[in-house]
């Protein structure tokens, strides 16, 4: 299937500043991931840090609220803001709060319904 970019947008949780990127999905990812950079460009204020597991081992990540845009879908959601990674990434909990998932026949996203699980 190769790899699947996306055009998204981040923005600060008030909308003061925003970003226009060419994002990564990244189906391994929990949380979508910005750059250090790029999120102190928009301003996002972290609230914690997590430890993080990737392929190159254990790593701490600030965790930061933010507005995230892509296909004209929108979502407010959490995003890790690492010094580590060095490209946007939009992780499976994002795409599942835009309501997507990853196409593997056409390598793009498509619509899904959002679920509500119910137990009686």
């Amino acid at each position: 299937m190769g790899h699947v970019w996306v055009e998204a947008r981040f923005c600060s949780i008030d909308r003061s500043r925003c970003i226009d990127v060419k994002a990564l999905v990244d189906t391994g990812a929990t949380l979508s991931v910005l750059p250090k950079s790029l999120a102190d460009e928009i301003g996002l204020k972290p609230s914690k840090v997590d430890s993080v597991q990737t392929g190159a081992g254990l790593i701490e990540v600030l965790r930061a609220p933010a507005i995230v845009v892509v296909q004209g879908r929108e979502t407010v959601t959490e995003v890790w803001v690492s010094d580590v990674i060095d490209k946007p990434l939009i992780g499976t909990t994002t795409l599942e709060l835009l309501g997507f998932e990853v196409d593997p026949r056409t390598g793009k996203l498509r619509e899904v319904p959002l679920l509500l699980y119910a137990f009686a």
